[in-house]
């Protein structure tokens, strides 16, 4: 906006009275009065806050100034977004992300199935430090914070970032809330863990199919995060990993209590076959039907030098 001032007194020659010094510091003491005057439509004291705005003590009143433009960061530049939506059933969303799917249950905020390829390790993208939330997911479908739970219960990954190094989107897509809910600290630093752990190691020698899901229960003991992030605790977790194809095919299965007593020395107390999963949850799991049945004695050894970074 362009200001100019017009003085009223227009003066074309001194007067005969008014000397020639007292005349030019008239004009200029005009000029400065004016230009005072024109600047008091913009200029006021007070920072602005994070928002661009503040309260301007001169005028009385509260607004904003349109924010410094600067180019956005290479990660602001990537997408937290799912690619795909598709909705199941009513209030079920199926999330198709880089590398991942989420099934999401509107009406607990939170997924309720999980699942993804573990292809060999050939990345070394980070992790972001921060949560987001989805923005091409409707709000009433997701937790209402980002914010850390508190102790003693971690933001917990259900597909952990480390399987999806190998892409800076799909690595911070991980970091979406749609892909975290309320673990124990004990059992997402232990039994949960060593099962990615496992992950980690065995898609080296074998492309992994994994697939898992969420065992929300009815217990109201647990649910400490409902007020603060809008979600409930689930009481477990169910975990799928299967290898191989044909005759070879091979798959393991956990049901693992979200417990501070899941530690990892007990994980192999959680091994359960395919079927009993599939009885629980309902869900028709893609393994062979001798391999639903059959239950290892032990949780897969992890090889001797796997590279678990």
């Amino acid at each position: 906006m362009n200001f100019s001032v017009e003085p009223t007194l227009k003066f074309v020659t001194a007067p005969s009275f008014v000397s020639t010094l007292f005349y030019r510091t008239f004009c200029v003491l005009v000029f400065v009065l004016g230009a005072f005057q024109a600047n008091t439509a913009f200029a006021h004291s007070g920072r602005t806050n994070a928002d661009g705005c503040h309260y301007d003590r001169v005028h009385g009143d509260y607004h904003c100034h349109k924010p410094k433009q600067r180019p956005p960061t290479s990660a602001e530049q990537l997408t937290a977004s799912a690619t795909h939506i598709r909705q199941e059933t009513s209030g079920l969303l199926r999330l198709n992300y880089e590398g991942f799917t989420i099934w999401l249950d509107c009406t607990k905020r939170g997924a309720v199935k999980f699942r993804y390829n573990a292809q060999r390790d050939t990345g070394d993208f980070k992790r972001s430090k921060k949560f987001f939330f989805d923005p091409s997911i409707p709000s009433e479908c997701q937790q209402i914070s980002v914010k850390a739970y508190g102790k003693p219960y971690d933001r917990g990954h259900l597909i952990p970032a480390n399987h999806l190094d190998y892409s800076p989107t799909a690595i911070r897509q991980s970091n979406t809330m749609t892909n975290v809910l309320p673990q124990a600290s004990n059992m997402n630093r232990g039994a949960w863990f060593q099962t990615e752990e496992i992950t980690e190691c065995y898609r080296d020698i074998d492309e992994l199919l994994v697939i898992g899901g969420v065992i929300w229960g009815n217990n109201p003991d647990n649910d400490y995060f409902v007020e603060t992030h809008g979600v409930k605790t689930p009481d477990a977790f169910w975990k799928v990993i299967i290898r191989g194809a044909g005759q070879d095919e091979r798959a393991i299965a956990w049901i693992i209590p979200n417990s501070q007593d899941a530690k990892r020395n007990m994980l192999d107390q959680y091994l359960v076959t395919v079927d009993e999963i599939e009885r629980l949850t309902g869900e028709e799991l893609p393994v062979a039907d001798y391999a639903k049945l059959a239950k290892p004695s032990g949780s897969w050894v992890i090889p001797m030098g796997c590279d678990r970074g």
